[in-house]
């Protein structure tokens, strides 16, 4: 039976194992925004966001429903890469291309503490207002929103209650392995993922579930992936606001869902 949202609290945790989250809008790609803006755009945050690096585009991975593709933005220019911005703590970054603005907040320092839903909403929204600015500046065009997208990575290193890969329903509880006399001996690594739709077809949830080597220590890891694509009947600026309120809450919500109530309480710190 399905809990419906509403009915109880948004779970919350002292200690969330958040490694990574990601605001993001995709709009109709900006066609006179070239390579040179590219150097004026960064001059705007270069206060804040020292460093820049170019990296490979993003393609378009747009959500459908019921077989529906309008909406879908034409690529008949040249890609530009993909820009980023990074802050001088390298903990955030703003990316920049032809049809995307993103920022992120990561966790680099083992204290580094995320800065909550709220701050990088903030923040986000800042950098949106800015850009387009810039667009208007320069008589560039205007943002017109395809999809938002949030993404929260979590890591889940071993010791944080589990120790060895058939351990793993100890923290992910539709995950157990089966002990005993079997053929298979424990799994060497994981990848699951999965999709769920979002009330009326606002978006989709996809799930992604894989293990890893942490890169300081090369301690196992698991990567509990979890991110929101999609946009609603309102396709503007204003409307991406609520629509991530909504994505951040399935987003909590579900991570709540599929992760066992001990590792909750003992190693993050459950509070509601």
């Amino acid at each position: 039976m399905m809990i419906e949202p509403q009915s109880v609290p948004l779970p919350s945790f002292e200690n969330p194992p958040v490694n990574e989250v990601i605001c993001g809008i995709m709009f109709n790609p900006i066609e006179g925004l070239l390579a040179p803006h590219l150097g004026l755009l960064w001059s705007k945050f270069r206060a804040e966001f020292p460093t820049c690096k170019e990296v490979d585009p993003l393609l378009p991975a747009i959500e459908m429903f019921d077989g529906n593709e309008t909406g879908l933005p034409g690529f008949n220019i040249p890609f530009l890469p993909r820009i980023w911005f990074v802050s001088k703590d390298e903990t955030e970054i703003i990316q920049v291309q032809r049809d995307r603005l993103l920022h992120n907040w990561r966790k680099i320092r083992p204290s580094d503490e995320y800065p909550r839903y709220g701050v990088v909403k903030k923040k986000f929204g800042q950098h949106c207002a800015e850009f387009e600015a810039f667009l208007v500046e320069h008589q560039l065009g205007a943002v017109k929103p395809v999809q938002f997208e949030m993404t929260y990575h979590n890591h889940i290193p071993a010791g944080n209650g589990w120790h060895a890969f058939d351990e793993l329903g100890k923290v992910l509880p539709d995950f157990v392995w089966r002990s005993g006399p079997r053929f298979f001996g424990p799994p060497e690594n994981v990848n699951w993922r999965t999709t769920f739709i979002l009330p009326e077809n606002q978006g989709r949830m996809h799930l992604v579930i894989q293990t890893a080597l942490r890169r300081q220590d090369r301690l196992p890891i698991l990567v509990v992936e979890l991110t929101v694509r999609g946009i609603g009947s309102q396709r503007t600026i204003e409307a991406m606001w609520p629509w991530f309120d909504l994505a951040r809450e399935w987003i909590v919500r579900g991570f709540a869902d599929i992760t066992g109530g001990d590792v909750q309480k003992n190693i993050w710190r459950r509070t509601a």
